[in-house]
């Protein structure tokens, strides 16, 4: 073998291991988001580290498929809705972040809307929720949606019983006339004991990083647990339509709910692998009379670590 052949071998080789390299960092920043949320101290069983193990594998399998889907949607035009609705702690923004993880935010963001102002207010209902649902080749995740009503606007007073009522005689025609227009609309329920909530708002409490998720009105569903039940078994029993059915996630384990709810949302739409055409990296212009000018020293982040 040539010295040149054995250069171009070394080079394949050290750009393959680079590629690896980007691989396992993309991989190691979703260990870290685990080991982060379960506050490992080092000690974990063998049973315990085995099913990590295969989340992890099944997570990125899965994230693997929900490109596919992002390709599809993409290159389809289709427009997907996806609402995730639970109470406080439940594990809604756990899987909501790993299904957006991988994709392209251009083609499926996140809507988490803030409490309506003084003006939206005097809209129609719907009519803010309206402005986020998805153009051709998007998808749009609700991280609560216009639920709200049925839920924490009804417990905590915050709606009439008129526009409780309303809500209910309307949301049904909504959510149809949607589907109509060609939206595929999943609905999804995080469902939590009471017991696993109130351990989850002890864990924020004494989690300096995870302390900003308790909002006074957390802390207040917590005394109105009943309440909130009561509130959550009518929206399932007056808005599970048949062209938009409620799917009640077990949430209990965050890890197998996120899995089990990925892999259900897979299942509920009719993509195919898109074929992509072969990308050609073009080679560097090279200019005789191009000179790189060095960065000032003051420009240099300090490198401490």
């Amino acid at each position: 073998m040539t010295d040149q052949a054995t250069d171009t071998l070394r080079a394949a080789e050290h750009e393959r291991e680079r590629m690896r390299q980007e691989i396992i960092d993309d991989l190691d920043e979703e260990i870290e988001l685990e080991l982060q949320e379960d506050g490992l101290d080092g000690s974990i069983s063998e049973s315990e580290n085995a099913f990590r193990r295969e989340y992890f594998r099944e997570l990125v399998r899965l994230q693997t498929e929900l490109v596919k889907l992002q390709d599809w949607v993409q290159a389809t035009g289709q427009r997907i809705v996806v609402l995730f609705e639970g109470r406080d702690a439940a594990g809604k923004g756990g899987v909501i972040k790993r299904i957006t993880q991988r994709l392209n935010p251009r083609i499926c963001r996140v809507a988490a809307l803030p409490a309506p102002t003084d003006r939206e207010k005097t809209q129609w209902y719907f009519q803010r929720y309206v402005a986020h649902l998805p153009a051709a080749g998007e998808i749009v995740l609700f991280d609560r949606s216009w639920y709200n009503r049925a839920g924490v606007e009804h417990v905590m007073g915050f709606c009439t019983d008129e526009e409780y009522e309303e809500f209910f005689r309307s949301v049904p025609e909504f959510e149809r006339m949607l589907v109509r227009s060609g939206i595929k609309l999943v609905k999804y329920w995080f469902s939590i004991t009471d017991d696993e909530q109130e351990a989850r708002f002890r864990a924020r409490m004494e989690d300096r990083l995870k302390q900003w998720k308790l909002s006074p009105m957390d802390l207040e569903s917590r005394r109105r647990w009943e309440a909130y039940t009561k509130a959550k078994e009518t929206m399932l029993e007056k808005s599970s339509i048949e062209e938009a059915p409620w799917w009640v996630v077990q949430a209990v384990d965050k890890k197998r709910a996120r899995l089990n709810c990925i892999n259900h949302l897979l299942s509920l739409v009719p993509y195919k692998p898109v074929p992509r055409p072969e990308v050609v990296l073009p080679p560097r212009v090279y200019h005789s009379d191009y000179e790189r000018q060095p960065t000032p020293d003051a420009m240099i982040v300090p490198e401490i670590y």
